[in-house]
């Protein structure tokens, strides 16, 4: 390795200043580019389980924007695809999955899951040589407690009452689903390490729609699962946790889960966020409706976060996905402020 990848610096707890930036769904709809290569794709998860692809679009707003980390282009529903779960993406709606019920639970089939999964180890292979030196991999998964949401309900729902009454009413069965979610998360998450990544983000976007005693028994207890497995076998790769909307139950987050990085959501306030940033980095969390408006709304934002959180490790990043929307002049401008560079 010749170049040098801050954000392992900053999820090891240096301070780098400019901080390091990238953006969640970075590739994605915003980027004409990226739609023309997912007209050619066909179906979206065609496009998640094809290398040549896949790595296209990976590399597309590494070669736009020059991020200093670059996230592997899948989605956190091939873990349920590849337990042999049926998982379609329809237009205009999103994931459509299969609901599953307590009984099916057992019958989840992990013999095939790495077969299933080998496009996308095939994709970080090709990224790690593809990128520059200097650009962090990430690879990802969702936390289990987000990924069952979608395998009970079938579909993405407003605050996944659904999963949440299967938990009430079928705890033993839930739990189950959780542990196996959770133990072919971390192989997945593992591979994906062996074939180049250099740090590992768990999306658990729904975490904050549950009571205190779901939280720790559905989201904590899960991910820390999660990353005791993958340190097993890698002690020294980072994890990042982003528990979107988890609120005050981002304090002590880290200490149980035993993550690395913290992702903030948009809502948690700076004070907060730099007593979290105490115990170690933390990224995020412009709100991405300030990247879509631009002008004084985005300068704010960012100005506003690295004066609150830039003399510790920081991570700069958005508090969600950017979304489709959102003009590529504004993208600019933001890297721009960040780096502290003109034009």
């Amino acid at each position: 390795m010749t170049g040098k990848r801050i954000m392992l610096d900053v999820l090891g707890g240096e301070t780098v200043f400019p901080p390091p930036i990238w953006m969640m769904r970075q590739a994605g709809r915003y980027l004409p580019e990226y739609r023309e290569t997912r007209k050619r794709a066909g179906g979206f998860l065609d496009l998640c389980y094809n290398p040549d692809l896949a790595v296209e679009v990976t590399l597309q707003p590494i070669e736009r924007f020059g991020f200093d980390a670059s996230i592997l282009f899948s989605d956190i529903l091939v873990v349920p695809h590849a337990l042999g779960r049926e998982v379609a993406f329809e237009e205009g709606r999103g994931p459509v999955l299969t609901p599953i019920t307590a009984a099916e639970v057992g019958e989840l089939d992990a013999e095939a899951f790495h077969v299933n999964l080998a496009p996308v180890y095939e994709t970080v292979r090709r990224l790690r040589k593809r990128l520059p030196d200097e650009t962090t991999l990430i690879g990802f998964c969702g936390a289990p407690w987000t990924v069952a949401t979608y395998m009970i309900a079938g579909h993405g729902t407003p605050d996944q009452a659904p999963a949440r009454l299967f938990a009430y009413r079928e705890p033993q069965a839930f739990a189950r689903l959780l542990r196996i979610v959770a133990e072919q998360s971390a192989a997945y998450l593992i591979r994906q390490i062996e074939a180049g990544a250099d740090a590992v983000q768990i999306f658990d976007s729904w975490s904050g729609v549950l009571d205190e005693a779901c939280f720790e028994a559905f989201c904590v207890e899960p991910v820390a699962e999660i990353v005791r497995r993958v340190h097993a076998v890698h002690p020294d790769v980072p994890v990042i946790g982003f528990p979107k909307g988890a609120g005050r139950r981002y304090s002590g987050y880290r200490q149980k889960t035993g993550i690395q990085g913290l992702g903030l959501d948009w809502t948690v306030p700076l004070a907060a966020a730099r007593d979290l940033q105490r115990g170690g980095a933390v990224q995020g969390n412009l709100d991405p409706l300030r990247l879509v408006a631009g002008g004084k709304a985005l300068s704010e934002g960012v100005d506003a976060i690295l004066r609150a959180l830039g003399d510790g490790p920081l991570i700069f990043n958005l508090g969600h996905g950017i979304t489709p929307e959102t003009p590529i002049a504004h993208v600019e401008a933001m890297v721009r402020q960040v780096r502290g560079t003109q034009g």
